[in-house]
């Protein structure tokens, strides 16, 4: 076992004993005329020996029990902020959370996920029943001149924040980030744009580490006159992308709705039959490497 696996901290706290956090920051992420509730919660765990790395999940175990009388069971969700917290203070921990709705198969009636709706409307100042943290799949590499590639829908963005906050915006003394970042991430609309100003302020000071790219799928198109989706971005870009994958210090990210691995074939994939290779050899080579790392929903 590497030193850096023995590192990852994992299930410090379990469902049976969660660790008690309060909540002390809860704001909307979207602007007017978005779609849809996403909320910046930021919970105080100082009181505790909860720990993490950026790309891992904790749980959120709801109060309450479901229809049965059993306690509700924990929901994952991805950390939004780096090891050392939005405070720097080693003390905090955030997500970034959509309040999940669909309608009810049989009646059409509009049902609310339990945790998210929880989370949403989680008043400043409240408990709130935390586990983990778990997940080795999308951590940050340890390479401080990586070329790191990162596709996000919605929420998904909640990682590839920590990540992009440990490179740019903590300037920590542990990890001074000289590689390139590349986030390309899809919304329905500009309202949408979750940590827009943060993320435009981070591409203005930092042009030569880090790429912005929006595909913004109501407002623009694509060049066959469709929606814009995050696999049309791809497809515009797959020489460049192409040729960073070939490198050995880059990495691929995605995470957000299922069906993005799908999408990024269909962008990337036609680009390299071109080159003589098959997409599945490709994507398998990467997963050996460990360079490939997917988490969707």
């Amino acid at each position: 076992m590497t030193q850096a696996k023995a590192k990852i901290p994992v299930n410090i706290y379990k469902p049976k004993d969660p660790y008690i956090g309060k909540c002390i920051e809860n704001y909307p992420l979207v602007a007017e005329g978005g779609s849809g509730i996403v909320q910046h919660l930021t919970f105080d765990i100082s009181g505790g020996d909860l720990h993490y790395l950026e790309g891992q999940s904790i749980g959120i175990i709801p109060p309450g029990t479901d229809e049965n009388g059993k306690p509700h069971k924990l929901r994952l969700y991805s950390i939004a902020s780096t090891r050392h917290g939005d405070k720097l203070d080693d003390g905090t921990v955030s997500l970034c959370v959509r309040q999940l709705e669909y309608k009810h198969p049989e009646t059409g009636e509009p049902v609310y996920g339990v945790c998210s709706t929880h989370l949403c409307y989680l008043e400043v100042g409240a408990d709130v029943a935390i586990t983990g943290p778990v997940g080795k799949e999308m951590l940050l590499p340890e390479d401080e001149d990586a070329t790191v590639i990162m596709l996000a829908t919605g929420t998904g963005i909640a990682p590839f924040r920590s990540f992009l906050w440990r490179m740019f915006k903590e300037q920590h003394e542990d990890y001074k980030f000289k590689g390139l970042a590349w986030l390309i991430f899809g919304v329905p609309y500009s309202a949408n744009f979750l940590y827009k100003d943060d993320l435009e302020k981070m591409q203005a000071d930092y042009p030569e580490n880090f790429r912005l790219t929006s595909a913004i799928s109501r407002e623009q198109q694509n060049k066959d006159g469709g929606k814009m989706y995050i696999q049309h971005r791809v497809a515009e870009h797959a020489k460049e992308l192409w040729n960073m994958l070939q490198q050995p210090k880059t990495h691929l990210y995605m995470c957000g709705l299922k069906g993005m691995e799908s999408g990024i074939e269909e962008g990337l994939a036609p680009f390299a039959k071109k080159q003589g290779v098959e997409w599945s050899d490709f994507v398998k080579s990467m997963k050996k490497d460990h360079r490939w790392h997917v988490e969707v929903y």
